[in-house]
């Protein structure tokens, strides 16, 4: 584990450190009153540093990074999407081109990001960031449920505040009968706290059981217990199970390094977090807590998901992909649908990415979108298992269980149009520039 104060020193910092902030520091602008009529900036100014990033990569140093394994699958993406902005049911050409940025914001990073890691040691380095700033992040949406009156945002999204149901679809009551908004973190969207939680739960664990001084360590425990406490209280029951797939990637590659010692004390410390995690949880949000994550095991996997979200999957192939084989274009659904949406074209709706994608670009943007992250996430699991540095190889077991999660919420929630999904595809390009540098550093001929 890289000590605090390198990652903190100023003279240390570039291009990746600034960017993993600005995902969190950005959106936090919301957390001030006053800031809602300009939203759309705010949530735009988080994925326009990534298009940015990209015209700079591209301009001065695209020819001498080394391609990604995914970027002919995403190159062709974008190219497919980019035709799908002249698709007859397109809801306007400005609907359409901002799809299509929006896309490539998402995917951008996984080009540029190689560029600016120098290292395993460098990356090391940022995922304690990526700690620091989702556990912090965590711990504001448990103070929120601890002491709303001090931490919750006086304003909330307009897009929840005005919707018909308001404030009442997204509260549950606390143990004294009182009113409890799911925390929203340092977003202005209730619940949105349960991603920051997924990954400083997984991190904190991470650094938790390294070799880093026991002070270092206990912070990073504390982070993660604060992220586990922050899914539960967001009532988000698929952060849980993600987080459990995290979870359980992660100890699999440990037993595959034949590392069993630590496989066992991560097992043990990640078990005792997310039962100390529910009991402190049910203190502060009340017995809603309790019949809220119990219904994971009332039903079976397929049960309990065919009663949430199987239903879009179901609409997906069986209305969407058989009704518009080749898309019904760009900015039908979504907040792109919500701020560019007209020509005549009824939006349409989509809560999870694949259907989304059906959408956006039918049967052949389905098999794109998803082999895109299925190959970046087997190249992690090769470098995880036989890359000759050990230190890359420690990077490519935290990269690939989190990068793991992220792509099963495809099927539960619309991640590659949202900061999870720029966060995937940093962490893929990230590993991929590490891997390369020590590959040059160890072969520099």
């Amino acid at each position: 584990m890289r000590s605090m104060s390198s990652t903190f020193a100023p003279s240390t910092w570039g291009l990746a450190e600034f960017f993993i902030v600005s995902q969190t520091a950005i959106p936090a602008v919301l957390y001030l009153p006053g800031t809602q009529p300009v939203r759309f900036y705010v949530r735009v100014a988080s994925f326009a540093i990534s298009i940015a990033l990209f015209a700079w990569w591209a301009y001065g140093n695209a020819k001498s990074t080394r391609p990604h394994p995914a970027q002919p699958w995403l190159v062709a993406s974008m190219i497919y999407t980019a035709a799908m902005v002249l698709h007859p049911f397109t809801s306007s050409f400005v609907g359409g081109i901002a799809q299509l940025v929006l896309y490539v914001a998402v995917m951008a990073p996984v080009f540029w990001a190689p560029a600016i890691v120098r290292g395993p040691d460098h990356l090391a380095r940022l995922m304690l960031l990526l700690l620091v700033c989702n556990g912090v992040n965590a711990l504001v949406g448990v103070l929120q449920v601890y002491d709303p009156d001090r931490w919750m945002p006086q304003e909330m999204s307009r897009i929840v505040t005005e919707s018909a149901f308001g404030l009442g679809a997204v509260s549950y009551r606390g143990p004294n009968g009182n009113l409890i908004v799911r925390p929203p973190g340092l977003f202005d969207n209730p619940g949105a706290v349960a991603g920051p939680g997924m990954y400083a739960a997984l991190l904190g664990l991470v650094f938790a059981t390294s070799a880093a001084p026991k002070w270092q360590r206990a912070l990073a425990l504390g982070g993660s217990f604060a992220g586990v406490a922050a899914i539960y209280l967001s009532q988000v029951r698929v952060s849980l199970v993600v987080l459990a797939l995290m979870l359980g990637a992660y100890v699999t590659v440990l037993v595959l390094h034949r590392r069993a010692q630590r496989a066992i004390l991560f097992g043990g410390i990640a078990a005792g977090i997310v039962v100390a995690t529910f009991t402190f949880a049910i203190s502060l949000g009340g017995e809603s807590i309790a019949k809220r994550t119990l219904t994971l095991f009332e039903q079976d996997p397929m049960t309990l998901y065919s009663a949430s979200r199987g239903g879009q999957l179901v609409y997906t192939f069986d209305d969407l992909v058989s009704t518009y084989p080749l898309g019904a274009g760009l900015g039908r659904w979504g907040m792109i649908a919500g701020y560019f949406g007209s020509g005549g074209q009824s939006p349409l709706w989509a809560e999870i990415q694949v259907a989304g994608w059906a959408i956006d670009g039918g049967i052949p943007l389905v098999i794109l979108g998803v082999a895109a992250p299925f190959v970046a996430l087997l190249a992690q699991w090769r470098l995880a298992l036989r890359d000759q540095e050990p230190k890359v190889r420690a990077c490519a077991a935290v990269a690939l269980a989190a990068n793991l999660g992220t792509a099963a919420l495809i099927f539960s929630f619309t991640p590659f149009v949202t900061q999870i999904g720029l966060q995937f595809w940093f962490l893929a390009g990230a590993l991929h520039g590490a891997s390369s540098s020590a590959r040059t550093a160890a072969n520099p001929s």
